[in-house]
């Protein structure tokens, strides 16, 4: 029976690790832009036998705890109006589509620039891709980048294409790449969003939610290893009390 305890709490340290390594990352990208929380579902598995079969009523079943799926929380954040024309918040929920080595992604990171080819990227360098699937070109003397509600783009030079924003009808679909970058799922043309020039979107991660969890976490776990200390003395106990009976 102690063994069985020692295995069933040892799953559930598996799991406050777990949990603790995603409220760390949530913490750490509190500051990144376009940056969606994460939490962990759990779920109980049921052992069917137990280790010990000689109890009165047969075997007993055990519950574990396994960490099951991680979830993204992909609430909005709070606009910020940066004045900056390249920047775009997204109103909604779609998603700018960039092109990277690996194919595809998907992101709320509306922070954009041009950069020395003239070409509109995000921030980490990657192509942001019109609804042709090309890339937005300017050239040097171009001024007076305006980016409308539905992505059109346009400038001294005239009209340049439109950004593509897709939406999707289950967003749990989607693979975290990074900080900010998706992908998988099944891009639509997005209905409902909005784009907002000359601003962004925080992350939706809330600093004292999070630092609650982790010393809620933190105290589970310091719980949890203190119960099997005890545990394991009683077992060195109990194994010292046969050896000197049978002595």
């Amino acid at each position: 029976m102690l063994q069985n305890a020692q295995l069933i709490g040892l799953s559930r340290q598996m799991a406050l690790q777990r949990q603790m390594d995603v409220v760390a990352n949530n913490m750490a990208n509190i500051n990144s832009t376009g940056f969606k929380g994460e939490s962990i579902l759990f779920q109980e598995y049921v052992m069917p036998k137990a280790l010990d079969r000689t109890f009165p009523g047969g075997s007993q079943t055990l519950s574990y705890v396994q960490d099951w799926a991680t979830m993204h929380d992909f609430a909005p954040g709070t606009l910020v109006r940066t004045g900056n024309p390249l920047d775009v918040a997204l109103e909604g929920e779609g998603f700018l589509a960039v092109q990277t080595p690996q194919g595809e992604r998907w992101t709320r990171n509306g922070v954009l620039q041009i950069n020395a080819e003239g070409v509109l990227i995000n921030h980490s360098g990657h192509p942001v891709q019109s609804q042709g699937g090309g890339q937005f070109l300017f050239a040097a003397d171009e001024t007076d980048i305006t980016i409308n509600e539905d992505g059109t783009v346009s400038s001294s030079a005239g009209l340049k294409g439109q950004l593509r924003i897709v939406e999707f009808a289950n967003t749990q679909e989607l693979n975290r790449h990074g900080d900010t970058l998706f992908s998988g799922g099944t891009p639509q043309v997005a209905e409902a969003t909005t784009v907002i020039q000359g601003a962004t979107e925080r992350s939706n991660v809330t600093g004292v939610a999070e630092m609650s969890e982790m010393i809620r976490i933190t105290r589970a776990y310091t719980s949890l290893a203190d119960l099997m200390q005890r545990q394991d003395e009683l077992r060195r106990s109990a194994i010292q009390r046969l050896g000197d009976m049978q002595a």
